[in-house]
């Protein structure tokens, strides 16, 4: 409506001002989440998305770091980006900071273009799953492991026992799954642009720059130039954050006046840590 009225007035009165939307999605891309472990999801994210698309503004861009994390995640955020962009009718443009990995480039294909810096790490078009075994330690340590189960197959890949060579041909199945779908998806969106390489969805990484050959961007650059160069040199960015969470509102102890126990405390915190863990692995692997 803005740009609406802005147009009826003389071109001598008209303001050359225009307002772009920005989300910044970084982080891993986790269910869940809380104080001491902020993640990526459709529940974090859906309020700023929403946000964003209801300015009245030519195009929403998007500010990517992440190493990936959860297949579903990552779909749901892209599926949302794409149904407000198609409901609002506006161009989606996605900028790659850091890392824009896994399910972080599921969701960077969500814009109608991406840019990123030539030392950004695009790609790893791929599914993982990562444990840890531990029936040698339980047998020096002397604890015997007890399962009992309502179904055969209900304590597969029990981290305490062997592993079994059917368990893991039944994970392999379900990661090729999960892999066809995200194969599908970036090509579906980036059809044409993608290069015939043989490497591509093998879950390797590259550079910004090499992304840019292989057509998993668009273009090298940054947010503020590439808008600006795009809508006018009065082009400003608008950032759009989430509203703030119990923390940051209500201060250490939330909303409710008696606060969080002691055990719920010590009880996220130590959670936090492992999760801290995992998610240090993630980034890990592009060597962050």
């Amino acid at each position: 409506m803005k740009r609406f009225l802005n147009r009826l007035l003389p071109k001598s009165w008209r303001s050359d001002i225009v307002t772009i939307p920005v989300i910044r999605l970084h982080g891993t891309i986790m269910p869940g989440g809380g104080p001491f472990r902020p993640s990526l999801s459709l529940a974090s994210t859906a309020g700023p998305i929403e946000k964003a698309f209801s300015f009245d503004a030519p195009a929403v861009a998007i500010s990517i770091n992440s190493p990936g994390g959860s297949p579903v995640q990552s779909r749901l955020i892209f599926r949302r980006i794409r149904d407000l962009a198609s409901e609002k009718n506006k161009k989606v443009l996605v900028f790659v900071e850091d890392v824009a990995a896994s399910g972080g480039y599921m969701i960077a294909v969500a814009g109608d273009e991406i840019f990123a810096d030539p030392s950004s790490i695009v790609g790893s078009i791929g599914v993982v799953s990562a444990s840890f075994g531990f029936p040698e330690l339980l047998k020096k340590i002397g604890i015997e492991r007890r399962v009992h189960t309502a179904g055969q197959n209900k304590a597969v890949l029990d981290p305490f026992k062997p592993e079994k060579k059917e368990d893991i041909e039944r994970l392999k199945a379900l990661q090729l799954e999960v892999h066809e779908t995200f194969i599908d998806l970036v090509k579906d969106r980036r059809g044409a642009k993608l290069k015939d390489d043989p490497d591509l969805f093998t879950g390797l990484f590259w550079t910004g720059k090499k992304g840019l050959e292989l057509g998993l961007v668009d273009a090298l650059g940054d947010m503020r130039s590439v808008l600006r160069a795009r809508f006018g040199p009065k082009t400003q960015l608008k950032l759009i954050t989430a509203p703030r969470g119990l923390f940051g509102r209500f201060g250490w102890f939330g909303s409710n006046r008696g606060g969080f126990s002691a055990p719920e405390i010590v009880a996220a915190a130590a959670s936090g840590v492992i999760d801290a863990a995992e998610e240090r692995a993630l980034w890990a692997r592009f060597g962050l």
